[in-house]
């Protein structure tokens, strides 16, 4: 079986058969030697944090889908190269950050679809909240692709996939001092952003 195939098949994995207690670290060892039952369940447990990082990273839909069977791809064949330094999600979003700008490259425009990475409802809202829970989502992504790239990356892996400061350093490859740097001066553009567009500036 080719491992697109297996990558494909995993979809459709049951939940309680998909994510067994085994971690990711285990995972990456037994992809190494060729399981590819383990690369389904490294790919049923991030396929969605890739997506999303991707999305967030370029604004592009179809890129985002694209890059997640790319990154998975890279990590069957990367698995022994894994040293352990870090945890599997950042060493996933390393691979993830260089297909995207990769891709980003080969493209001469990219452009946000209002309409994409739509907000999970909570079924306690009234259609009002709801309402006004997607317009404020709407505007931060807008907002959020009004930055430089740079700009972009940081306030992404902080602040939607949760990264401390050393991890987003492994994953864009510069110094922690220089992530700081970054990171005040995303959060301060960001923060003018969202007043400007009538929204409170702080971030959620």
């Amino acid at each position: 079986m080719q491992i697109t195939q297996t990558l494909a098949s995993a979809s459709y994995l049951p939940r309680d058969v998909a994510m067994p207690r085994a971690s990711d670290k285990l995972l990456l060892q037994s992809i190494a030697d060729g399981d590819k039952q383990a690369m389904r369940v490294l790919f049923v447990r991030h396929n969605v944090h890739v997506y999303r990082f991707v999305l967030r990273f370029t604004g592009n839909e179809t890129l985002a889908e694209d890059a997640v069977s790319d990154v998975f791809l890279a990590a069957w064949r990367q698995a022994k190269s894994f040293e352990g330094k870090s945890q599997v999600s950042t060493w996933l979003q390393a691979i993830a950050r260089n297909k995207a700008l990769s891709a980003l490259k080969r493209r001469t425009e990219t452009s946000l679809d209002d309409d994409m990475a739509m907000t999970i409802e909570d079924p306690a809202d009234d259609p009002e909240q709801a309402m006004s829970r997607n317009d404020r989502s709407a505007t931060v992504r807008k907002c959020l692709m009004a930055l430089s790239l740079e700009h972009r990356e940081v306030i992404n892996l902080v602040y939607y996939h949760e990264k401390s400061i050393e991890d987003v350093a492994r994953v864009v490859g510069i110094p922690v001092n220089t992530v700081k740097t970054r990171m005040f001066y995303a959060r301060k553009r960001m923060a003018h952003l969202l007043t400007n567009s009538g929204e409170d500036g702080a971030l959620s």
